[in-house]
């Protein structure tokens, strides 16, 4: 039986968000039925809203969402209505990925998760007057009230966390966390700059944190932000609007460059000095996501010291592991991820996109 529910829609490229009634399909086998109780608001949702990814709109976005299961298909068995569920990417669960833990690399990641707008069949699951939406984004569309999402979408979660703590989990934050413990490994001693300081920036800050590395450097233009990295961990801040990151760098690290460096800002040219500052054998890991088809220039005999830079999607998070470590995390007080949230009632999405884009809020969440 399908389902009436209040969404936020977007109904063109550049259009606000704005409240309407949708039909949610009825639950198909591996599917679920979650009332949310909060949803993270990431730049992916502002790209797409904006009409910078190929999504089929009108359509509903968010992919950051908690909630409450209230109902399952009939082959679902790893939730049951009543439990809590936190809400991150979806995948086919069966390609050599998927299989090997790596399921944010899935063969049809794109297709499932960011620009397909329906599920693996081309069905739809959201309509409104009787017309197709854009709908199954990331396997959950959790910008409504109710979200039909897919079951590998869904990580059940503690319930006597508050849902508003650790939305965020579901990609921002274990995409920053990510970075850090599934990519770089940072080793005794070692350092780790992180460019950009914001919401997935400052999530890696505070997973350096928890690891041997001994210098953590949070490198943004931002000095409130700037602050609040050093509250959360961060040994070193450069704060670009005065300064030239490159001799700043040589100076903290002694010459002899970074070990590990995460880059979120999507800046091509900050990618560029992150690569020069690395030190033979560092990595450098591509978070931030520039338009597509943008390119960066690179020093070929630069690299020959055994840098690597390595794209990641989504923290290379196996989300069945990893969520319920970081919503654990959450609760002992050891991750405050609370330190980066606003919260926001749902029907003021507009206000939330804004403070964001201005830089006001790091991480809005919508609560229901």
């Amino acid at each position: 039986m399908s389902t009436t529910t209040r969404a936020a829609v977007v109904e063109s490229g550049g259009a606000p968000f704005t409240l309407s009634d949708v039909v949610l399909d009825a639950p198909g086998p591996h599917e679920a039925l979650v009332r949310m109780t909060a949803a993270g608001l990431c730049h992916t949702d502002l790209g797409v809203a904006s009409g910078g990814l190929p999504f089929p709109l009108p359509g509903v976005l968010g992919h950051e969402g908690a909630g409450v299961v209230e109902a399952v298909g009939s082959a679902v068995t790893g939730v049951a209505p009543g439990d809590h569920v936190l809400l991150s990417f979806t995948s086919c669960g069966h390609c050599r990925n998927c299989r090997g833990g790596h399921p944010a690399y899935c063969a049809t990641w794109l297709p499932l998760n960011l620009i397909g707008g329906g599920r693996a069949d081309g069905t739809s699951t959201i309509s409104r007057g009787g017309e197709a939406l854009g709908g199954h984004f990331f396997g959950q569309s959790s910008f409504a009230e109710l979200a039909l999402a897919d079951e590998r979408s869904l990580v059940k979660v503690d319930p006597d966390v508050p849902p508003a703590s650790i939305a965020p989990l579901g990609c921002g934050v274990q995409t920053g966390v990510g970075a850090v413990w599934n990519v770089l490994k940072p080793e005794t001693g070692g350092t780790v700059v992180v460019l950009g300081a914001g919401a997935v920036g400052l999530s890696a800050v505070m997973a350096a944190a928890l690891t041997p590395a001994t210098r953590i450097v949070a490198v943004d233009r931002v000095a409130e932000r700037l602050s609040l990295a050093e509250e959360l961990g961060a040994t070193h801040t450069v704060d670009t609007s005065g300064t030239d990151l490159a001799p700043a760098l040589a100076e903290i690290t002694g010459g002899q460059g970074a070990d590990g460096i995460v880059e979120t800002t999507g800046d091509v040219g900050v990618l560029r000095l992150g690569v020069d500052a690395l030190a033979a054998r560092g990595t450098l890991v591509v978070v931030g996501a520039p338009p597509f088809g943008t390119e960066v220039a690179l020093d070929v005999n630069g690299l020959l010291g055994g840098k690597r830079i390595v794209g990641l999607t989504l923290g290379d998070s196996e989300t069945q592991t990893m969520i319920p470590a970081l919503v654990r995390l959450v609760k002992d007080g050891r991750l405050p991820l609370h330190r980066l949230i606003s919260t926001y009632p749902f029907g003021d999405i507009d206000r939330a996109v804004q403070d964001m884009r201005s830089g006001k809020t790091i991480k809005p969440v919508l609560t229901f």
